[in-house]
């Protein structure tokens, strides 16, 4: 959402405490609604479901991507709360940006994933090896997702019940600017209004295309954000994360060597470092702080602490604070029992966690643990009987 080393629990000891927050709700709340994202300059070249204007019988050319379902199963990665930017353009299919690359995945009936560009300029092998690469570094494929699950499985019974439904549930390296911008919005949000505040700033850098009635931007450059007010942020409904956004643009504006390039160099430091850093920025505590850290920054161990993680917590990792009101030591505690856990890869192990309890899935893992209790008991029965 992972091979785990041993514990490293001298970097989650001084991590800054981590307030309790709320999770996203699934109803939209009474404030003002989101505007829609202003209308694109007309682009060149429209490509509109799989097929471009300029060639309309021209289709797609799907790519194997050598992941397998066990390492990348699509629709555990992408609605699950990482990123508001990728859309689902048909049954096992997500589109989205990466970079200045408009890309789908899809998974195959066998699992394996497969992948096209829809940009005229990738057409060339350079820019069709760049797409492919992008790609790669923005799924975290360096990272064998099936062989941390072996390890995670190994040293808790419970997960390995899970992975074997739920595999393929990846942690995405996403540029930190659009990482850090998303994370702004979610601020006491819920999903829809989040996708939408998203869509707005996303609308604001370079048209890329149109993939079955969605279209899709290259995230815009901390310059274009400059460009961007907190009057013009309130009055597409953004409310009070307004004056944050501006403000944390502001903010990396003025770091010497340019504000992205600052957000990339947070890669080289400890997750403590880290957290300080974005914690600096306005409207970024450290459960914020700790998303970005894990959803772009290579924090592979960041455990970003809600109210949510902290249930998970108290039922499978420290239950003997079961019933504690949750306090900003206690959210350290719960970090540090991931990272005790799990090891350097707490955070994959905490993503999953986090989705086996999406109501959704839920619902398809009590269906699928019935069913195998049922056939535990019958197989007992059967022996006995023999």
């Amino acid at each position: 959402m992972f091979s785990a080393d041993a514990p490293q629990p001298s970097r989650m000891h001084s991590l800054r405490p981590l307030p309790m927050t709320k999770r996203l709700r699934t109803t939209p709340p009474s404030t003002p609604s989101v505007k829609s994202p202003p209308p694109p300059p007309p682009p060149p070249t429209t490509i509109s479901g799989h097929h471009s204007s300029s060639n309309p019988k021209t289709v797609p050319k799907w790519v194997p991507l050598n992941l397998t379902k066990s390492d990348l199963f699509l629709p555990l990665t992408f609605p699950t709360g990482q990123t508001f930017r990728w859309k689902q353009t048909g049954p096992l299919q997500f589109t989205g940006a990466v970079g200045s690359h408009l890309i789908s995945l899809k998974q195959l009936p066998n699992g394996d994933v497969s992948y096209c560009t829809h940009s005229e300029s990738s057409s060339t092998s350079s820019a069709a090896a760049a797409a492919r690469q992008a790609l790669l570094d923005f799924l975290n494929a360096g990272i064998s997702l099936s062989a941390i699950w072996e390890v995670f499985s190994a040293a808790d019974p419970r997960f390995e019940v899970l992975a074997r439904h739920l595999g393929g549930a990846r942690v995405l390296r996403q540029h930190p600017l659009e990482c850090l911008v998303q994370f702004l919005c979610s601020s006491n949000n819920n999903i829809g209004r989040i996708t939408k505040m998203v869509d707005y700033i996303s609308s604001l850098g370079n048209y890329l295309g149109n993939v079955e009635g969605f279209e899709f931007h290259e995230f815009p450059s901390l310059e274009r954000l400059s460009l961007v007010s907190e009057a013009e942020l309130r009055e597409a409904g953004f409310g009070y994360r307004a004056k944050y956004i501006v403000g944390s643009v502001k903010a990396l504006e003025a770091k010497p060597g340019g504000g992205a390039e600052w957000l990339l160099s947070l890669r080289d430091l400890d997750l403590e470092e880290v957290i300080d850093a974005l914690s600096s920025l306005p409207g970024i505590g450290p459960k914020v702080a700790a998303c970005i850290a894990l959803f772009s920054l290579d924090q592979h161990h960041a455990i970003p602490v809600d109210t949510h993680v902290w249930q998970i917590a108290t039922r499978y990792l420290v239950p003997e604070l079961a019933g504690a009101r949750l306090t900003p030591k206690l959210c350290n505690r719960v970090a540090e029992a991931f990272v005790n856990k799990y090891g350097k890869y707490a955070g994959w192990a905490q993503t999953l966690l986090f989705v086996a309890d999406l109501p959704q899935q839920k619902a398809l893992l009590s269906s699928h643990l019935e069913k195998s209790t049922k056939r535990k008991k019958s197989t007992k029965q059967q022996k006995e009987k023999n």
